[in-house]
């Protein structure tokens, strides 16, 4: 029997950085009440609270259930009296950040990638990693739908984001340079992923892999879900959110 079931967050749980469904919200709280949940994803905090916060509707039990994992694992809140306190943040030194996003913008204009026209940041300061969105980082917000389709087909086989991340990678060897969403480049402290978050929650919440279920939507070798994959817990690969909601309902109903 699984104690904690973790999800990837964009493309698992909803569409790329899109509202929580309604439906999804509906089944995450019923699995809230019998099992502990953890949510990792590339995002920051604060888009965690706007995309998979805003629709959940918890009572203090559930909340304590849940684990948030932002930017990769490389934060971790937990909730206490209703407040998301912060366990531990590896941030990224300040005087790195500079030639980290001078290495991304370079890996992007090396194959010609830049669009001409962007949505917002190209590179996000996430305090403990910073992200390279190729749309930008608010072609969502702005464009709905369409924006998520935009992502969706800018590069579906992922050629274009690996290359950019072997360039970078050559680039700032001090540091973890991953593919991470459907337009990202993550760069973390080396040796900082998915299954180092994974590592830190089994310790904080003394589980085993055993215990554990990870759904995610890129479990393929070189995907950022790949790493929980890698390390020995059971994963289950999924293509979108209505398919976590099939193995969600599933779970709730044989527990």
């Amino acid at each position: 029997m699984k104690k904690l079931i973790a999800f990837d967050l964009d493309g698992t749980l909803a569409p790329s950085k899109s509202p929580l469904p309604d439906r999804m919200a509906e089944l995450l709280g019923i699995l809230l009440q019998n099992f502990q949940v953890c949510i990792i994803s590339g995002g920051n905090f604060h888009q965690f609270e706007k995309q998979f916060l805003s629709n959940l509707k918890l009572d203090n039990v559930q909340l304590s259930h849940l684990h948030l994992m932002p930017t990769c694992g490389t934060k971790y809140f937990i909730n206490k009296n209703n407040e998301w306190k912060k366990v531990y943040s590896e941030e990224i030194p300040e005087e790195d950040k500079s030639r980290i996003k001078k290495a991304l913008i370079q890996g992007l204009d090396k194959f010609g990638y830049r669009e001409t026209k962007i949505y917002g940041d190209l590179v996000e300061d996430r305090g403990s990693q910073l992200t390279m969105s190729t749309l930008g980082q608010n072609i969502v917000d702005e464009l709905g739908e369409k924006g998520v389709k935009l992502k969706e087909e800018w590069d579906a086989d992922n050629k274009k984001k690996n290359k950019i991340r072997d360039y970078v990678a050559d680039l700032i060897t001090d540091y973890e340079v991953k593919v991470g969403g459907l337009t990202s480049i993550d760069v973390t402290k080396p040796g900082i992923d998915k299954a180092y978050g994974m590592k830190k929650l089994m310790e904080h919440l003394e589980l085993e892999k055993k215990d554990i279920l990870f759904i995610g939507d890129r479990l393929m070798e070189g995907g950022n879900d790949y790493p929980v994959k890698a390390m020995g817990i059971d994963s289950i690969e999924i293509s979108d959110w209505h398919q976590t909601a099939v193995a969600v309902n599933a779970i709730i109903h044989i527990s």
